[in-house]
């Protein structure tokens, strides 16, 4: 190997460009990945893409008899909160709005936030439809899905085998 492959000073770089992108395409990707980054730490997107957007947090669970759903929706209320079960799937829908007003002598702020959920959950087994309950409380709305006595039957134990 020659000293001279060595050299950083010995070679010239040449930047590569497609011919399909203008400078202003490569400007904009840059900085959108400038903003997707710097928002990612704080476990946020960029502001486009949340304008309006309201996204609960979930849990399903589910066990030998029933399968609980808990949707977390803070600042809500139980009349803001629509619940759907059709065709094997729950709904869960929601609009959320809230308005912030204060006037003092020397300045006036008013602060609006708006935001619209839909989720749907597939449930894997039927459920008794007539004895669903969905409760409200401190902002965690809990639903809690019976298994039908058919569902209940269906379910085999298999057990593991140890090679």
């Amino acid at each position: 190997m020659a000293i001279r492959n060595l050299a950083p000073f010995g070679k010239k770089s040449v930047p590569v460009q497609r011919e399909d992108e203008n400078p202003f395409a490569l400007l904009r990707r840059e900085m959108d990945t400038l903003f997707e980054n710097y928002f990612r730490g704080f476990d946020l997107e960029p502001f486009e893409s949340r304008m309006g957007a309201f996204d609960p947090k979930v849990d399903v669970i589910e066990n030998d008899k029933e399968i609980k759903v808990s949707a977390e929706l803070p600042g809500m209320d139980e009349k803001e909160i629509d619940i759907s079960l059709q065709n094997g799937m729950l709904t869960i829908k929601g609009e959320k709005k809230e308005e912030k007003e204060d006037k003092r002598k020397d300045y006036y702020r008013m602060e609006r936030s708006y935001g619209s959920f839909s989720r749907t959950i597939p449930l894997p087994v039927e459920v008794e439809t007539d004895k669903v309950e969905a409760a409200f409380k401190k902002g965690v709305l809990s639903i809690t899905l019976p298994k039908t006595a058919k569902a209940l039957a269906e379910t085999k134990k298999i057990s593991v085998k140890v090679e």
